[in-house]
């Protein structure tokens, strides 16, 4: 086939418009009469429909990706049903897809010359990388940062879970799904300050209360 697709990584933290950058390319392309596709990762089950959903507001129906959905054969199908190869992907939420999910979707683009572009975190919050991320930073052919900017001015890297306190969250299970109430995009020094401050917070002796004579 003489068409020839990328598969593309955009990534950034919570909070950097990524959803909205999603919606405003499918919505360019649906202008255009462009064939495309949204998918994304069931396990961000925060919407009983399957939608994508920013948080300016606006949303769009999209495909559920299943754990053991296989992403090659998936898009096979669909090309065979509506007999036409999509020519645009735009999966959100890529993190949370399997490293064969990635490599899948490669497939899709080498072998049908669609593009795929995957919207995405980089690290959870505790600074780790997610499984879909790390493999597509490993393959993709074209990485971009969508970047945004911390409360002091400094760009945001970290993904930091926060608890009912407002309190950085340094232990738990690596997939948690919330919004601003459990996660706050900040800098890697204000992380690094903030947790130190926590530190020191928590690790304060309480003073020894003695009796007073009348």
């Amino acid at each position: 086939m003489n068409r020839k697709g990328k598969l593309y990584f955009r990534y950034g933290t919570m909070g950097s418009a990524k959803t909205a950058m999603l919606l405003t390319t499918a919505y360019n392309f649906e202008e255009r009469k462009m064939r495309y596709l949204c998918m994304k990762p069931v396990i961000d089950n925060r919407d009983s429909k399957n939608v994508i959903r920013s948080r300016i507001g606006i949303e769009r129906e999209c495909q559920w990706i299943y754990p053991d959905t296989d992403l090659y054969s998936f898009a096979s199908e669909y090309f065979k049903k509506t007999g036409a190869v999509v020519e645009w992907f735009l999966v959100d939420e890529s993190q949370f897809l399997t490293a064969q999910q990635v490599d899948q979707l490669s497939r899709v683009v080498d072998d049908f010359g669609s593009n795929v572009i995957c919207y995405g975190l980089r690290t959870d919050f505790q600074t780790k990388l997610f499984e879909g991320s790390k493999r597509l930073f490993e393959i993709a052919d074209t990485i971009d940062e969508i970047k945004s900017t911390c409360t002091c001015g400094h760009k945001t890297i970290v993904n930091a879970r926060i608890d009912a306190n407002g309190d950085f969250v340094s232990e738990g299970a690596q997939v948690e799904i919330g919004g601003d109430e459990r996660y706050i995009a900040v800098c890697r020094k204000c992380w690094r300050n903030r947790r130190i401050a926590q530190a020191v917070k928590y690790s304060l002796p309480f003073p020894e209360i003695t009796e007073t004579e009348e």
